[in-house]
Order: C-alpha cells, then sequence, then structure tokens
C-alpha cells in the first residue's frame, strides 16, 4: 500500500507540472502567428459638381374653376354645374382630352356677413377647380379666353404653369453637367497636389429634377382679343454631384 500512494502522489505531481504548459500553449500559439500587415488607406479628394440644362416647354398645365354664390346650398351647387359644365365644354372644343382634364377640389360653404355686431348667414359658396392640360402649347391662349368666355364672372383663372412632357433628357443632360464638372474640379486639385487622378470611388446624386416652370399670375391675364397672351420662357433643371477619387 505505500507503494501504492507513492505512485499516485508521483503522477499528481507530474500531472501538476504540465496543467501549466498544457494552459500556456494557446497564448504560445498565437503569439508566434505572424501579425496582418494593414495598408495604408489611400489619399482622396472629394468634389461636388453642379450641372443645369434648359429646354423650351411643351405642354402648359392651366389652374380655372368657378365660384359662385346663391342665397341657399342648393342654389349655390346649382349654379356651380352650370359654370362647371360650361368650362368642361370649353376645354373640350378646344380640343382638351378626357386624360388631361382633373378635378383639383370641390368645396361649398356658408357665407357669413356682420351686421351690427352680429353674424348673419346670407348664403352659401360654392366651388370648383380643375387643372386642365395643354399639349399643344400653342393654343393656350386660345384655351383661357374660352374659358373665361364660357364661365363669364364665374369663372376663375387660378394659374398657368409651362412644363415639359418628358423631361428624361433634360435630367440627362444636367446630369452630364454636373458629371463633368466634378471631374474637372478633381483634376485641378489633383494637379494642384502634384499627383494623378485616380479611379472613381463614390458617385452620389444630390439635387435632381427639380423642374422651375414658369407660373403666370392671374392678374397678367387680359380679357379681350381673340387670345389671352402668354410667354411660355424655359424650364431649367440643376443637378448636383459628390464624387470622391482615389489620388495616385
Amino acid at each position: 500500500m505505500p507503494a501504492l500512494r507513492a505512485s499516485t502522489a508521483l503522477a499528481v505531481t507530474l500531472l501538476a507540472l504540465t496543467l501549466p504548459q498544457t494552459a500556456t500553449a494557446p497564448a504560445f500559439a498565437l503569439s508566434t502567428r505572424p501579425g496582418l500587415s494593414a495598408e495604408p488607406s489611400p489619399s482622396t479628394v472629394t468634389v461636388t459638381g453642379e450641372g443645369s440644362a434648359t429646354a423650351v416647354p411643351d405642354i402648359a398645365v392651366i389652374g380655372a374653376g368657378v365660384d359662385v354664390i346663391g342665397k341657399t346650398s342648393k342654389e349655390a351647387l346649382a349654379a356651380q354645374s352650370v359654370g362647371s359644365n360650361a368650362l368642361l365644354d370649353a376645354v373640350r372644343a378646344q380640343g382638351i382630352e378626357e386624360r388631361d382634364i382633373r378635378t383639383e377640389s370641390i368645396s361649398l360653404s356658408p357665407v357669413y356677413e356682420d351686421q351690427n355686431g352680429v353674424s348673419q348667414l346670407t348664403g352659401y359658396e360654392a366651388a370648383q377647380s380643375f387643372s386642365v392640360k395643354v399639349r399643344a402649347i400653342g393654343t393656350t391662349g386660345a384655351v383661357l379666353q374660352a374659358i373665361t368666355d364660357a364661365t363669364g364672372d364665374a369663372g376663375r383663372i387660378h394659374s398657368v404653369a409651362f412644363d415639359i412632357a418628358d423631361p428624361a433628357p433634360l435630367h440627362s443632360r444636367a446630369r452630364e453637367a454636373a458629371h463633368d464638372d466634378a471631374h474637372t474640379k478633381a483634376l485641378d486639385y489633383a494637379r494642384l497636389s502634384g499627383r494623378r487622378l485616380g479611379r472613381l470611388v463614390s458617385l452620389t446624386e444630390g439635387g435632381s429634377g427639380d423642374l422651375r416652370p414658369v407660373p403666370i399670375a392671374a392678374a397678367a391675364f387680359d380679357q379681350g382679343g381673340a387670345g389671352v397672351p402668354v410667354a411660355p420662357g424655359e424650364i431649367r433643371d440643376t443637378i448636383t454631384v459628390t464624387a470622391v477619387y482615389e489620388l495616385d
């Protein structure tokens, strides 16, 4: 039995001596792994480019409607219906298609007047407004005149805005101009830094597609003559881009 205890003690001692070596083995293996060498980040230049393009409008959007007052709500609605039908018949007679005529709003509200400090109901106001798209832009003045002739004092011309039916080509030209502007600036900064312009890292488009139609105030409309004179002007689209290039 003493011999057995001695051998057991020896085995325990040897096991204890080997434990630290086993525990430190992973750390030793990690310390011998070659370190990862991080490559330095390339130098970059960030520039902003802006490009604009213009085009002649080819459509007009008219905001028009009728506004009447009647003693009762029924009378006001009936008069509004007569005026609206007259307006619709007039624009259709000018060749405007159904797809280009849309009701934007319709309303009926009481009208009050102050009588000796007391608010009294005096009638009802009924109104309806339409948007009318004129694709033959040269007939815009004639359409305006037809609306005012048909609706008389109940007629309202709220606005006229000139626009482009297909803005994609205009956007494309503005986008190309913005890209060229950014690239030219990046070339300048590379030259000033004594470096060569490298590859394009990223390109982000900012303001885009903000077409600026020409508004015409209703006060500018001439009620006489064969047609209301209008001036379409031009449409401008401006796009900005932010570009990041590497410097070699």
